[in-house]
């Protein structure tokens, strides 16, 4: 199917002129234009300076059989060269994000702890007390029960149990390093606002929305325990705290 759309795509753009079309009337020209601005978003997301004009010429030479311009070999080389320079600019900006999250990240946790009311543990996890609980506390085996709403410290929410209108359940061991220091100094009942460095939560590699070097803040109200002898192993994780990654796009989950 990709290659089909591909090739009606370009048949669009064959008819190419250096002024604006009236509106595509006929079903061929619908069709064929909505092609073309499929496949032209499509390219520009990976290629926002191509050369259009080069670029047309070279689907007139395919479609009327003519001698091409390029060899087989010089247009390998020229998209190999392309991807590494693609791939080295992706590796420089993901380097740069992860270096500005992160002094971002530090600086937020340094004026954080400075806020009434926030405790600061050996890990550099941060926590508040919203609400107090006198519940039993968790251990790492033991399968919790909780409503929790994460968010970057600049207010984007990931992931949120509130909005799905139901709490999830996994075992404390299932969810990363700062979820499970703050879960096993919590009672049930209580009600945390946490905010983990980047550390404790996916470091350089990020997750899903969640960059590299994120600083995550959540708030997380633990509703119940259930000891690890008589914990079910069909616990659900919570999405954007697990220590697990699924490694898709575009998933707010962070597993």
């Amino acid at each position: 199917m990709k290659t089909l759309l591909t090739s009606a795509s370009l048949v669009a753009l064959l008819s190419a002129a250096p002024f604006a079309l009236a509106a595509p009337e006929s079903d061929q020209e619908r069709l064929g234009y909505s092609l073309g601005v499929t496949l032209g978003k499509s390219i520009k997301q990976d290629v926002s300076d191509l050369d259009i004009d080069a670029f047309t010429q070279a689907i007139r030479d395919v479609y009327s059989d003519g001698e091409l311009a390029m060899t087989d070999k010089e247009m390998s080389k020229t998209l190999t060269q392309f991807q590494k320079q693609a791939q080295k600019q992706k590796a420089a900006e993901a380097k740069k994000r992860a270096e500005a999250n992160k002094a971002e990240g530090k600086a937020y946790l340094q004026k954080n702890a400075k806020k009434d009311g926030v405790t600061e543990t050996e890990s550099g996890l941060q926590y508040r007390e919203i609400e107090s609980g006198d519940g039993a506390s968790p251990k790492a085996g033991d399968t919790v029960k909780v409503n929790y709403e994460g968010r970057l410290i600049d207010g984007t929410v990931f992931d949120s149990s509130y909005k799905r209108g139901e709490p999830v359940s996994f075992r404390v061991g299932q969810v990363i390093e700062g979820w499970q220091e703050a879960l096993k100094l919590m009672s049930v009942g209580d009600k945390w606002e946490i905010v983990i460095p980047s550390d404790l939560a996916y470091g350089a590699r990020g997750q899903g929305p969640i960059g590299p070097h994120e600083t995550l803040i959540f708030e997380v109200e633990l509703l119940d325990v259930t000891p690890a002898e008589s914990s079910s192993d069909d616990s659900d994780t919570a999405d954007g705290a697990s220590e697990e990654s699924d490694s898709s796009e575009g998933d707010s989950s962070a597993e």
